[in-house]
């Protein structure tokens, strides 16, 4: 039996109000016109929370935009008055002077805020239907509420996926994450390559995406001369940046399985409709999960014939074919 994990990420929501480019959540047909909303019900919500008995930290995040939940800020109160810390990740086009407010009262602990481009015109090949303009108008909403209200919570934390595309705005995001009040930079690189053959075919684009934008195929010195002018820039403004390291790793014959990636074991990942998953990498239930947390139970499934098989491949020298093609398994996220 493995014991249930303290880390938790459970997915909201499974649409989005943006179409990115990088993202498979357009190849999805929740929250489609004429098709249900994809959020999770709130009840659904709270059973899933109340199954995780030893959970101290909750992510609430997946591929939709978070903040397209009703509830969201119920979600977030009803896991933090259980202790637990609460994080989520948010394109911030959807934010209200409002909401900014509820973000700081809520108990949120921790806002990733995405934001792939320095500039307008960058941000907005990346992020389809999004307005560069409008992000920093309702990020310094978020910033003004937090002083107005005299808090220190939640955390903000620029995220950024680098690509072949946006890789010579990186000193300039620093720069911009500074002149806005965010001390920290969170840069990591597209996180899987969709390469199993088991893959369904609607994702056969985001594959072709990966392709052309992987900066492992990217000209190494125009990477490093990137990444050194963007530390530079950290370290002059004095932001904590986080680059992601492009050198795949190798797996040694007899490596145990959690110190190749540890994520079925150390957390849970569940979709906005119940779906377990091997992790956030995986991403959309349709390439792989366990079976339905919130119709069977957390502990049923968590130890269930098909996540304990899953755990035993990727302790073997032959891991899950989901894996190889993955980020964190190789070490280049």
């Amino acid at each position: 039996m493995t014991p249930l994990p303290e880390y938790v990420q459970i997915e909201p929501v499974g649409q989005c109000n943006l179409r990115c480019r990088m993202c498979p959540i357009q190849f999805r047909g929740e929250g489609g016109p004429g098709q249900p909303r994809a959020f999770i019900d709130p009840d659904v919500f709270r059973r899933l929370v109340d199954q995780f008995p030893s959970m101290t930290e909750l992510q609430l995040q997946g591929l939709g935009e978070p903040l397209l939940h009703p509830h969201f800020f119920d979600m977030v109160r009803y896991a933090a008055g259980r202790g637990i810390r609460v994080s989520t990740n948010t394109n911030m086009t959807v934010l209200t002077d409002q909401r900014a407010e509820e973000c700081v009262r809520s108990g949120l602990h921790t806002m990733h805020i995405s934001l792939d481009g320095a500039t307008p015109e960058t941000y907005q090949a990346i992020r389809l239907r999004a307005r560069f303009e409008r992000v920093l108008r309702n990020l310094r909403r978020l910033v003004q509420a937090k002083v107005r209200l005299e808090s220190t919570l939640p955390h903000l934390r620029l995220v950024a996926v680098a690509m072949r595309e946006n890789l010579e705005e990186l000193p300039g995001l620093v720069a911009l994450a500074h002149a806005e009040g965010i001390d920290t930079v969170f840069v990591q690189h597209l996180c899987h390559d969709f390469g199993e053959s088991s893959l369904p075919e609607q994702y056969a684009p985001m594959r072709r995406f990966i392709d052309d934008q992987t900066l492992l195929h990217e000209d190494a010195e125009r990477v490093e001369r990137c990444f050194r002018a963007a530390r530079e820039q950290a370290a002059a403004l004095g932001v904590a940046l986080r680059l992601p390291n492009l050198v795949p790793r190798n797996h040694p014959p007899g490596i145990p399985g959690r110190q190749r990636c540890d994520w079925p074991w150390r957390g849970s990942y569940v979709s906005y409709d119940g779906k377990a998953m091997p992790c956030c990498m995986v991403a959309t239930p349709d390439r792989i999960h366990f079976g339905d947390m919130a119709q069977d139970g957390v502990e049923a499934v968590w130890n269930n014939e098909k996540y304990t098989a899953f755990r035993e491949q990727l302790d073997s020298s032959a891991p899950p074919e989901v894996c190889r093609s993955c980020a964190l398994y190789t070490g280049t996220f």
